[in-house]
Formats: C-alpha cells, structure tokens, sequence
C-alpha cells in the first residue's frame, strides 16, 4: 500500500472517530430533554397543564395511571409533573428571560383514564384531546384546539386559536376574538360559541329542548339542518344577509316581534315543532342557514 493510501485511510479512520464522538457527546443531552413519568390514580383524576408553547395530545387508555411524555429541545425551559392526591399538575418553566418562541416550546404527550378532568392553558401551538369524558377548560392565545369524541362540560377560551369540535357531548361555551369555530355533529342540548371575527360553522342535530346560541362581530355563520330537525329560530345581522335554504320552511312566530331601528335582515319563525331555541346574530357577518 503506498503512502497516498495510506494517509486517505488514516483521515477516514479519524473523521468516523470524531463523528461517533460527537454523537456520544450529544446523546445525553438530549436524553436530558425528555420527561417521562407515571402517576397512578383513582376514579376522575384531575390534570392541569400549563405550557408556553407546542403539541399537547391527549388520549385516553384502559389503565388508572396518568403516563406523561414531555420533550423539549431547549435548555432555557424544564417540565415538571407532580401529584397531589388525585390531581396532576404539569407545568412548563421558563428558566432563562432572554428565550425565543422555538426554545418555549415543549411537546407532550399524555395518556389519561377516559374519565378525567381536564385544564389545559396552552398559548400557541395545538391541543388535540381524543375521547375522554370530564369536565374541560381549554385557554389559549393562538394555539388550536382539536376535540375528538369528548364528553363534559367544555369551555374554551382563545384570542385567535381555532376550535374544531367533532361528536362532542356535554354542554359547550366557547369564546374567542378571531378564531373559527367548527362543531362536527355535536352530541348537546346546549351549546354557546361566540367569536368577534373567526367563522362558525354548525352541523350536527337540534335536541329537543336544546338551546343554540351562536354570534358573532363579522364572520360568517353557517348552520346545517335535517328534516327531522325542529327548533324556533332567530337570525338577526345587522348590516350583513340571512341565506336560507329554500325549502326552509318556517311558521310565523305566535308573537310578533320587533326588529331593532337599522336591522336589514332578520328571519323568524318554528320549523316542525319548534322543540330546541336557535339564535344565529351578527353584526355584518352572513347568516347561512342550509340543509345537510
């Protein structure tokens, strides 16, 4: 072997050497990173999360323990997960002032009994709940809230996160300044969602005795009926239209009512029975009322 050889292969045999180091030293910080701790508990625990930022999952599994899966890349943050009595209290700590938004973030996991309470405040990222049954607080400033297959009483409160809500059961309230708002075949005899501009969009059936508050500053409002379905409606917009569909066919109200001085488009009236109170009002926004 010559020396060219030689001197290539000593060069190769160093660089993998200096590579396989470099990952040794990495490894543990890493590692450092990640948060893994399980709590056992008794019939509707209570979790509270607080985050900055990133993925909060939770799910629900067939045990009476509370396993939560932390990660985070930054030094600047620490995760904590303690408990008292039946209560978890997860919390992310800013341990460094001078911190960007990518070195808050902190991804977690969490598998819950399906019968546990949960308050989640999440400022931006995602929160993702996939079918667990108990009361609900939800708090974000631009983070999203994704519910699957959820039973309580829900709240959720945002400045510009959406919600999407898909076969959710309980009573829900939400709120939110510029959020839209999706509720997919909502299993409630009372809902209440308002948003200042963010969208709302309706499509599940009307309960008999239900009550079905939806407003809005200036988004639009789109509701989704069957024939099956019976409520007495209201849709006010002020300076915007009510759409409805054509084969809507709605009974005067019993009482006449008075329409507000600079109300350009109202509809009232009972559809079937009347069974469940809906209340569709926007400033300027379009009311949609249409058959699913």
């Amino acid at each position: 072997m010559n020396a060219g050889s030689e001197s290539k292969n000593w060069l190769t045999r160093t660089a993998l050497c200096a590579v396989g180091g470099l990952l040794l030293a990495t490894a543990p910080a890493a590692s450092a990173h990640r948060v893994e701790k399980t709590f056992q508990v008794t019939t509707r625990p209570v979790v509270s999360v607080r985050n900055d930022n990133g993925l909060i999952s939770v799910k629900s599994w067939q045990k009476n323990e509370v396993l939560v899966v932390a990660n985070h890349a930054s030094d600047k943050v620490e995760v904590d997960a303690d408990q008292r009595g039946n209560r978890i209290d997860i919390t992310t700590h800013v341990l460094n002032q001078s911190v960007t938004s990518d070195e808050l973030k902190a991804d977690f996991e969490i598998s819950v009994p399906e019968e546990t309470e949960l308050q989640i405040k999440n400022d931006t990222g995602t929160i993702a709940v996939v079918r667990v049954s108990g009361d609900m607080t939800f708090e974000t400033v631009m983070a999203d809230v994704n519910l699957e297959e959820v039973a309580g009483y829900l709240v959720v409160k945002t400045v510009s996160g959406s919600l999407k809500c898909v076969l959710c059961a309980g009573r829900i309230e939400v709120n939110s300044i510029s959020g839209n708002v999706r509720l997919i075949q909502p299993i409630s005899p009372n809902v209440k969602a308002q948003t200042y501009s963010g969208s709302i969009f309706f499509d599940g059936d009307f309960q008999p005795g239900g009550v079905y508050v939806l407003k809005n500053h200036r988004g639009p409002i789109e509701v989704k009926y069957t024939d099956s379905d019976s409520f007495d409606l209201r849709a006010t917009s002020i300076y915007g239209k009510v759409d409805q569909e054509p084969s809507l066919r709605l009974k005067p109200p019993a009482h006449e009512r008075r329409i507000a001085p600079g109300v350009s488009n109202s509809l009232f009236g009972t559809y079937n029975s009347g069974a469940a109170r809906v209340e569709l009002t926007s400033f300027s926004g379009t009311i949609s009322i249409r058959k699913r």
